[in-house]
């Protein structure tokens, strides 16, 4: 096939959520995962396409517009009347152009005012289930337009590549079908609502560690296959809007980057929308207009004066300008923007926010292990219990960032567990670890001070300096919880806590970044030698005032809190230890390990007691050195406003753990996608290079025969399984798969039934050892039975061949498995794959 009829075939199937070109030319894809589309938008939605005359009304307001005022549509503004979002757009009041107010929303909508705090996309996309994925979209598209948006910076489709980039827990999976299922379905429920949509971050941007100039490199093959798959299908889902990533892809920033916005983006898939750049990702005038982007966050550094500048002196033609105003507009009105009686903005719905937040958490929640019939508890385990662990008792709702959303309300799990397990339980709390801290004595210091609730008055400063001596070798994790400017500690002549710029300042934590009653905190752990230290604290007022306190756990308090939550858990039936790791945008993980003295703490609690359950609010794959002394540990990622509720739930039976994993759990970090090769990962020199190839995720590990703790798509359910029965036939533009699934158990369950498919002999390609190919969530009494009916299409069975630039369908015979996991595939059968 031509490139050109490839070019004439990607688009001619622009809204397709897969394109397969085979051998003989186009090929429509059936919908993702072999289930039937969800309904359609409602009434209320924003149109697929332009309304009629919109090209007229775009033509007039292009020509009226001065050259001053449509730069002002190309880049981000003051806002008159903040509501807190992320950014804004000053429109042009005296064309009836509108302002835009741009919010995230990965997890919600983060203003200022309060928002339905959803579970963060990892756990959504743990359900398996597109279908959720849409209602999921809607409560974030009302509340949006409810809190006074107009476009949401979400969904992020870049793929789960390392398990240690700092937001994983915002995107969907490692696997590039999955991916791009969800990612499309959340699209088109953001957009039911009348949101704009923004899928982020184009493209490559799958690390925090050096992502403002990191050049990330990677061949045609790999990027057709791997990350660029959700993006494609969310353009073929309509989103409104592209973010631009802030790294660079095969040598030049992906917000100047032709080949990307301009080629592959708008020329052949389609799209119409408008490209922005992430926030201060701009790096040119000239290079970035003429690449594609359209629109510069969050000011004008490139797409203000010196665009005005660049037009008038002849290097930037007033068409590239009027194409970018055009498509902005064009948006705009698409959604009814620009009408004379734009959309009404609904009422916020709370509870129904609730009720979806609840829903998903079930869902998306993964039993990963469970031995001796740990859980559900049930019968006497349920009357006894102790609650481990600081997350136990505060509400652990999002990780920290653009996805960090304040709820309306949150139970702690203490709570919700004590509300399940009734009147005539016992439920016993331990802290286990202070993440808090402990007040220093208000005598430690010499002259003495008290540090633990400071006031300083608006316009006046207060500093103190004193002296104290250790009679022994320490270690001291000095805590600051502050409201204001933060105060500066100094010991021994070091700045304890120096501020940071950017966004690893603005963004740093999620729960452990704010005290229970809402102060920031800092904290810095140091071995403090025997003998004398000097302490010094300087406090600024400024305008408003502030208020400080200055905290510390010791190893002796640690001991002490370790010892009591061991006395505690021997005495229950049941031990819940909740374990945590606080994961936020513009820093990675440094440890795949869990933060701080948890490990040990899991240690000596399932010594005393192997009832023991570890409940992991944590961002991404964890490894488990302690896995064998634990009765079970249930995956709950980041599991927003309800995740209380939802914990509950699952750990009393009350719902079957629905989740499987998106992302492989490696059995340690040197059996990893990217251990050993810095140039894999983080990069070397500021490059980074995809020498993985299409091998990302569970595909690497198949490759590789690595044997990892947990592979994609495991899960565990409180009832048994059996699969039987596979056949495949040839079907319509693929294979048909059919097998059966019985729940072989007492309970209800549910099930997630996964099809994977083998390489093709003839096509002499780099391909996996197993692609996912399809799936299906079903939920099924006990003794029941459903038979799974799955169309494998040719997108799935085709790769991207570089030297021709299309898709080339994989013909001959092929092997199809069924089953619980990528690892667990009790069915094999095989079928030919006919050229076209």
């Amino acid at each position: 096939m031509s490139e050109a009829v490839s070019r004439r075939c990607a688009m001619r199937l622009l809204g397709a959520m897969g394109v397969a070109l085979g051998t003989g030319g186009c090929v429509a894809a059936v919908p993702p995962g072999g289930l039937p589309r969800t309904a359609p938008a409602t009434a209320a939605a924003a149109p697929a396409e332009a309304p009629p005359g919109a090209t007229a009304r775009i033509d007039a307001l292009l020509e009226r517009l001065t050259l001053e005022e449509k730069t002002t549509l190309l880049h981000g503004g003051r806002d008159p009347a903040p509501l807190g979002q992320a950014g804004y757009l000053p429109g042009v009041p005296r064309l009836g152009i509108p302002a835009l107010r741009l919010a995230d929303g990965p997890a919600g909508v983060r203003v200022a005012e309060p928002a339905t705090a959803l579970p963060a996309p990892v756990m959504l996309a743990s359900a398996f289930d597109p279908a959720l994925a849409r209602e999921y979209g809607r409560v974030v598209g009302r509340e949006g337009r409810a809190l006074g948006q107009d476009v949401l910076l979400s969904p992020m489709a870049n793929l789960i590549r390392t398990p240690y980039a700092g937001r994983n827990f915002e995107t969907f999976a490692e696997d590039p079908r999955l991916t791009a299922d969800l990612v499309a379905e959340m699209v088109r429920g953001i957009q039911d609502e009348g949101l704009i949509a923004t899928v982020k971050h184009f493209a490559l941007g799958n690390q925090e560690q050096g992502r403002d100039t990191v050049d990330v490199v990677a061949a045609e093959q790999t990027l057709h296959e791997t990350e660029l798959r959700g993006f494609e299908a969310a353009v073929g889902a309509g989103a409104g809007a592209v973010m631009g990533a802030y790294n660079k892809v095969n040598g030049t920033y992906a917000c100047e980057n032709k080949p990307l916005l301009d080629e592959l983006l708008r020329g052949q898939w389609g799209f119409g929308g408008w490209v922005m750049s992430d926030w201060d990702a701009a790096h040119s005038t000239v290079a970035a207009i003429g690449a594609g982007l359209d629109m510069e966050m969050p000011g004008g550094t490139h797409f203000g004066g010196p665009l005005q500048e660049a037009v008038r002196g002849g290097s930037v033609r007033v068409d590239a300008v009027d194409l970018a105003v055009r498509r902005i507009l064009a948006t705009m009105d698409r959604f009814g923007l620009l009408a004379a009686h734009p959309p009404a903005r609904p009422a916020r719905d709370a509870a129904a926010g609730a009720r979806v937040a609840r829903r998903v958490a079930t869902a998306g929640a993964v039993l990963l292990h469970n031995e001796h019939a740990t859980l559900p508890l049930t019968g006497a385990a349920a009357r006894s219990i102790a609650v481990i662990g600081p997350t136990g008792q505060v509400p652990f709702v999002s990780g920290g960032g653009s996805a960090h959303v304040v709820p309306d309300k949150a139970l702690s799990p203490l709570d919700a567990i004590r509300q399940r397990a009734g009147n005539g339980s016992t439920v016993r709390h331990a802290l286990g670890e202070d993440v808090y801290g402990r007040p220093l004595p208000a005598n430690l210091l010499t002259p003495a001070a008290g540090l633990d609730d400071r006031r300083v008055e608006a316009g006046r400063n207060w500093s103190h300096e004193g002296e104290f001596t250790l009679a022994a070798d320490d270690e001291w994790t000095l805590l600051v919880h502050y409201a204001g400017k933060r105060p500066s500690v100094r010991l021994d002549g070091e700045e304890l806590f120096p501020v940071r710029q950017g966004v690893a300042e603005y963004f740093a934590g999620g729960l452990l970044g704010r005290a229970p009653d809402g102060l920031a905190v800092r904290r810095r752990t140091l071995a403090l030698t025997a003998g004398t230290h000097r302490l010094a604290v300087f406090a600024e007022g400024g305008d408003k005032g502030g208020r400080f306190r200055l905290r510390h756990t010791t190893k002796a308090t640690r001991a002490a809190d370790l010892a009591e939550a061991v006395k505690t858990a021997a005495a229950a039936r049941s031990v819940v230890l909740f374990a945590y790791e606080d994961a936020t945008e513009g820093s990675d993980r440094t440890s795949l390990g869990l933060p701080g003295g948890q490990a040990r703490l899991i240690e000596a609690v399932a010594a005393a007691n192997p009832r023991t359950t570890v409940v992991l609010n944590t961002s991404s794959s964890t490894t488990m050195p302690w896995l064998s002394r634990t009765g079970a540990v249930l995956q709950m990622y980041y599991p927003g406003q309800e995740g209380a509720a939802a914990t509950a739930d699952i750990l009393f039976g009350d719902v079957d753990p629905g989740g499987r994993l998106t992302q492989t759990f490696p059995a340690d970090e040197h059996a990893t996608p990217v251990a050993g090769d810095p140039l894999r990962y983080p990069g070397v020199g500021g490059r980074q290079e995809y020498t993985e190839g299409i091998h990302v995720g569970h595909r690497w590990y198949d490759a590789q025969q690595v044997v990892p703790l947990f592979p994609f798509g495991h899960g565990l359910s409180y009832t048994t399984w059996e699969y039987e029965k596979l056949s495949v036939r040839p079907g319509r533009d693929g294979l048909r798969v059919e097998f059966t699934v019985r729940n072989t158990g007492r309970r209800k369950g549910t099930e997630v039934a996964q099809v994977y498919v083998g390489p093709s002999a003839e096509l002499k390609l780099d391909q996996p050892v197993r692609a996912l190919a399809g799936y299906r969530r079903l939920t099924l009494g006990p003794g029941e039975a459903q038979q799974v009916v799955l169309d494998v299409d040719a997108r799935t069975l085709s790769s991207w061949d570089p030297e021709r630039h299309a898709w080339v369908l994989g013909s001959g015979r092929r092997e199809v498995f069924a089953g619980r996991s990528s690892r667990e595939l009790h069915l094999t059968a095989k079928a030919v794959v006919k050229s076209r």
